[in-house]
């Protein structure tokens, strides 16, 4: 989508079709030589039977920029393991594969968890945070990038577009979050930016007010997209949600520790499409159901934390006004579809509405009934003060796994 639109909050980096992606690669391959850049990929050992992964090793492999590129491999026995070895061999780059499931990340899971550190639950959050902590470690990269391991349409360009406003020391960025539209075959996909949190911030600003954490999220065109970039300073200090606010979390945390004038956004591809989330109105633990939760308690969170007080009638003023917003959006997403001649089910994006409405009542009884959650996988800065060796320890199990199991 070819425009130059500033929103006044945060930089947007446009695709204006004017620059070739060889020449980009080039400047790329420039910064490299002074400062490294590594990839984070969280990685579950199913994804390694779709599609979307041998498209990616394809495009992956072709970038000679990385310096480093760290697989978190979840849900993997032994067996997978030792295949997920063989399968990112592919790569021509230096690559380590974790494995979370092994004994020895459990033990060191177990070190954690002794001094009441340890990560509430499993998940994306956790993979990260651990890659994380693998590549603080290793003590040699000035940019680090994270995109997910679902994506149907890769290129190399998304990644060299994603890492490029971070990894030029010209750019005053030290964060830069990927967006696209996103659009399939014959409809508009992203239902949870589009339904939940887009009305979800509106309504927000309606009942609490002018919050300026408000208008920096409302920035983002596509907040929960998966994709995003840093420069590596920012991470010992960065807190990791452990519940499915991942992306909106890390917004949150660029916001706490960042000026606006380092964030950016950047538009990566011009086609985006990966794994569908079923919307699971049956099962509030799986699915849509339970991320649009996750994400509706980590805004409240974030307010709270800025000093925003919600009750329950806060709560049921903002269902009532999200309900109303969502159903004013639809018709502007429905029009805007059938003028692209692309299809809407209006009845299912209804009962997503209702569904997402539900959420938002289920987060804040969530919310005030557990004043004391602790929602985020602590810093690694705190790790490190309360197991000087715990970093050296976590290479050093991760890099024993991969000695013996080859």
């Amino acid at each position: 989508m070819v425009d130059f639109h500033q929103n006044g909050n945060i930089a947007t980096l446009h695709n204006l079709r004017t620059r070739q992606i060889d020449d980009l690669t080039y400047e790329l391959e420039t910064f490299a030589q002074t400062r490294k850049m590594s990839l984070i990929l969280p990685c579950l050992y199913s994804e390694l039977e779709t599609d979307a992964m041998p498209q990616i090793l394809s495009e992956l492999a072709k970038v000679k920029y990385l310096h480093r590129i760290i697989i978190g491999l979840d849900r993997a026995d032994e067996a997978q393991f030792r295949h997920a070895r063989k399968f990112f061999d592919a790569l021509g780059q230096n690559h380590m594969v974790i494995w979370n499931d092994s004994p020895r990340m459990k033990q060191m899971e177990a070190r954690l968890e002794a001094l009441g550190l340890g990560p509430v639950e499993q998940g994306k959050g956790k993979n990260v945070w651990t890659s994380i902590g693998y590549l603080i470690g290793c003590q040699d990269s000035a940019v680090m990038a994270i995109h997910d391991c679902d994506i149907l349409t890769y290129t190399q360009e998304m990644l060299a577009r994603l890492i490029y406003p971070v990894a030029n020391p010209t750019f005053p960025y030290q964060m830069a979050k990927g967006y696209y539209a996103r659009v399939g075959a014959d409809k508009l996909n992203g239902r949870v930016t589009r339904l939940l949190v887009s009305p979800l911030l509106i309504a927000l600003k309606r009942v609490v007010g002018d919050r300026d954490y408000i208008d920096y999220l409302r920035s983002f065109r596509y907040p929960l997209s998966g994709e995003f970039a840093m420069r590596t300073n920012i991470l010992p200090d960065l807190r990791i949600p452990s519940d499915w606010g991942l992306e909106i979390g890390v917004l949150s945390e660029a916001w706490r520790n960042l000026a606006p004038q380092a964030v950016c956004q950047v538009e990566i591809a011009d086609a985006y499409d990966h794994k569908h989330q079923s919307l699971s109105p049956q099962d509030a633990n799986t699915g849509l159901n339970r991320m649009s939760v996750d994400i509706c308690k980590a805004l409240f969170r974030k307010l709270a934390a800025d000093g925003t007080v919600f009750t329950p009638n806060v709560f049921r003023t903002l269902k009532a006004t999200y309900y109303r917003n969502a159903l004013d959006l639809l018709e502007a997403y429905y029009t805007d579809a059938q003028m692209n001649g692309l299809k809407v089910d209006r009845h299912s994006e209804e009962a997503s509405i209702e569904l997402f409405a539900d959420s938002i009542m289920r987060a804040g009884q969530t919310f005030l009934d557990n004043p004391h959650e602790t929602p985020f996988i602590p810093t690694w800065n705190r790790i490190h003060a309360a197991d000087p060796d715990f970093l050296h320890d976590l290479h050093q199990a991760a890099a024993e796994d991969g000695k013996d199991y080859q």
